[in-house]
């Protein structure tokens, strides 16, 4: 009999991680020779660790189809970073209780460089314990910094969010601008990878002249020659746009936005990077001004999916899926550029030894001499990444999502805490 697969979301989820289940959950439905049932995580690698599983053999193809037009994580995800074999032996131990209680011989783990760290762990436990399972990470990061891969499904449609809401706010500033508001200021994800807060160097082009000023992680920051450009574009314009990243720092490294918290993998807490800039500024220069922090809509934005960034999402969900049926293990499908204009791009296996624990930072040839936007190259990059719209169904005015029925799987093991 064919094994069955394991499912998970992790982490933050995108606007498009569902097309990525999407195409596993079709794609092993193909191999129904080899892939018997697709158990998907509840919650993520915790429905793993308790059991509790999700049969997705119970959703319609058209509710499965679905998924590729819904935001979110129709299973749920979740911030749990399983440690080392020798820190906890105990949950890896459990996984691999499950795993063996429900005949699962395929891992897919859909999520960015803490999932793939996760992923592989699961690859060298099977390999070390001589149970088989064929662990398969599925990419998935708005930050964009997974390694190898040209491009994270994920991060696409956040830019085209970003570069569209950077545009359409400075044309509402430029229009106040003679007696209100003179600055606006967004802020966007990207803890150390500035990729997001690039994308709003798109909002302007050859047709519009908007004065962007961008704060990323990789460049420290410097109050006075930032007080000094963004009164250069007000002088000029009489209004300036300021993209800055969660993750923009002061130069001993500490984030502008850190609010003295962490989370569950450990990282810095981030938040408030906006209304830090803008009073910087109105405290220097005495301009009015206006913020906003995109959050979850830059990650939600369903309605302004990047088609391309749909249609990668889904073809990895389904290379990983044609990866385990060649026998592949320990490895990540991965998009590889062929050229910018036309777009062209095709998926390549990436081993997972060379892309956990590894974060891709911005080139520093990406961002400008001044370190306050972005180069023509940069440009070139993102564009082919925000091309084209994949919109969902309407009804009524309002995009029509799926929420699956995720029936549980009955449970055959004692309880586990975690």
């Amino acid at each position: 009999m064919p094994k069955n697969a394991f499912y998970a979301q992790s982490g933050g989820v995108t606007a498009v991680i569902n097309a990525s289940a999407c195409g596993v959950i079709e794609a092993a439905r193909r191999h129904g020779d080899k892939i018997g049932k697709v158990y998907a995580g509840r919650n993520g690698i915790i429905g793993a660790l308790t059991e509790d599983l999700i049969d997705t053999s119970q959703e319609s193809e058209a509710a499965i189809a679905a998924l590729r037009y819904t935001p979110s994580g129709a299973f749920g995800s979740c911030r749990y970073k399983l440690k080392s074999l020798e820190e906890n032996k105990r949950e890896y131990d459990r996984l691999m209780e499950v795993f063996k209680a429900h005949d699962i011989g395929y891992f897919f783990y859909n999520g960015g460089g803490d999932s793939a760290d996760t992923c592989h762990k699961v690859s060298q436990l099977s390999e070390k314990l001589g149970f088989p399972i064929q662990a398969i990470h599925v990419a998935k990061t708005v930050d964009n910094d997974l390694p190898i891969t040209d491009n994270c499904p994920g991060f696409g449609s956040v830019a085209k969010y970003i570069a569209v809401s950077t545009r359409e706010a400075s044309y509402d500033v430029r229009s106040m601008a003679k007696t209100s508001t003179k600055i606006f200021v967004i802020e966007v994800m990207g803890r150390h990878a500035g990729w997001i807060a690039a994308a709003g160097g798109l909002a302007a082009d050859a047709e519009n002249d908007i004065p962007v000023v961008i704060l990323f992680p990789e460049i420290e920051f410097d109050q006075e020659r930032f007080f000094a450009r963004v009164k250069a574009m007000v002088d000029k314009y009489d209004y300036c746009s300021v993209v800055v990243s969660e993750g923009a720092k002061w130069p001993d490294g500490r984030f502008l936005a850190e609010q003295g918290t962490r989370d569950a993998f450990g990282h810095a807490q981030l938040g408030g990077a906006a209304p830090v800039v803008a009073n910087m500024i109105k405290d220097a220069l005495g301009y009015k001004y206006h913020w906003a922090v995109a959050d979850y809509m830059q990650r939600a934005a369903r309605h302004i999916a990047s088609k391309t960034d749909v249609d990668q999402a889904y073809a990895l969900g389904q290379a990983a899926v044609e990866a385990a049926v060649r026998g592949e293990n320990a490895i990540m499908p991965a998009i590889k550029r062929i050229s910018n204009d036309p777009y062209e791009w095709e998926i390549i296996s990436a081993p997972l030894s060379e892309v956990a624990n590894v974060e891709k930072m911005m080139p520093r040839e990406f961002i400008s001499e001044d370190g306050f936007g972005i180069t023509q190259a940069c440009r070139d990059y993102l564009v082919p990444l925000i091309q084209g719209e994949d919109y969902p169904p309407y009804e009524n005015g309002m995009p029509k999502y799926v929420t699956l029925k995720n029936e549980a799987v009955a449970k055959k093991l004692p309880a586990f805490e975690i």
